[in-house]
Parts: structure tokens; C-alpha cells; sequence
């Protein structure tokens, strides 16, 4: 009896020994995810919301700095038919690892004609700054971002900032 339980003990010692030793693998990828969805501002409001259509083929870039400011890598993903991207970066770039918190996701370009002007709700014309995964499990990190939104010419928003040629007095 005493020696089934000394084994018994033995036994879980060496699983949990072997299961440290798997905790401890380091990812080697970073997945950035998100959706791009089509925002129709001639709709009523609730559907204006929470009505946007999944864009298919739009594109998605992401850009990542060094720490002097220099490209260290650029990618890019189009959405499925569901609007979703899931772009993969490996985490070591020339055996220097890369830093996500240096890294900016942004909307590129849509394939649909009657919604392709780029919009900045949730960051996607300016871009967007990995800063907190949405999953680190095992070998494996995750941000989820967005969603980003095109719309339509229709709903385009003219830009009336100060720019040099606005200063000309053209009226």
C-alpha cells in the first residue's frame, strides 16, 4: 500500500516537472487580428451603428519600427469573406526581436467601389499601436483590434483643417 502511494507521488512530481518545462516556450509569432466592415452613413442610425457589412479583400497593413525609428518590417493581410484579417509576424527579425508596442495597424485599400474611403473609427486611417494582447497562452500572442471602417463617397467628410492652401484667400 505504501509503496503504490510513493508512486502515486513520484508520478504526478515527474508531470508537473514536465509541464514546466513546457510553460516556459517562448512564441515565435505574433497574430494580429481584426475585422473591416463597411459603415453606411445613409442608413438610419442604429443601422448606421451596428450595421456594418463585412468587407471582402480589403487590405490591411502593419508596419513595425526599430527603436531608432526605422522600418524593421512591413506586412499585409486582405479579409476573408467575413471582413477578418489575421496577419502573422515572426517575432525575431534579423535575430533582433521585434517589439509589438513599435508596430501600427492600418486600413490600405477597399475593393468595393461604393464603400472605399477610408475612415478613422477605431484607428484604421492613421493607424493603430499594438499595446495589450488580447490572448498569450503558451507559445502563442494575440491582438485583436478594430473593427476598421471604410464608407461610402456619399458619407465622406471634407476636410476643412488649415492646410497652405486654404491660407490663400481664394474668395
Amino acid at each position: 500500500m505504501g509503496g503504490v502511494v510513493l508512486a502515486i507521488i513520484t508520478a504526478s512530481l515527474l508531470v508537473s516537472c514536465t509541464n514546466l518545462a513546457f510553460a516556459v516556450k517562448e512564441p515565435k509569432v505574433i497574430h494580429v487580428g481584426g475585422k473591416v466592415l463597411c459603415q453606411d452613413c445613409t442608413q438610419g442610425w442604429n443601422e448606421w451603428v451596428h450595421g456594418g457589412k463585412p468587407i471582402k479583400g480589403g487590405k490591411v497593413s502593419i508596419t513595425c519600427m526599430d527603436d531608432r525609428s526605422r522600418v524593421v518590417y512591413y506586412g499585409s493581410d486582405m479579409t476573408d469573406e467575413l471582413g477578418q484579417f489575421d496577419i502573422i509576424v515572426n517575432k525575431y527579425i534579423n535575430r533582433k526581436e521585434l517589439k509589438a508596442k513599435l508596430c501600427s495597424v492600418r486600413l490600405v485599400s477597399s475593393p468595393d467601389h461604393t464603400c472605399n474611403i477610408l475612415t478613422d473609427f477605431a484607428g484604421g486611417r492613421r493607424g493603430v499601436k499594438l499595446s495589450r494582447p488580447s490572448l498569450v497562452y503558451r507559445d502563442q500572442i494575440k491582438y485583436t483590434l478594430g473593427p476598421f471602417y471604410f464608407t461610402s463617397p456619399l458619407c465622406d467628410e471634407p476636410d476643412t483643417s488649415d492646410s497652405d492652401e486654404s491660407k490663400g484667400g481664394h474668395y
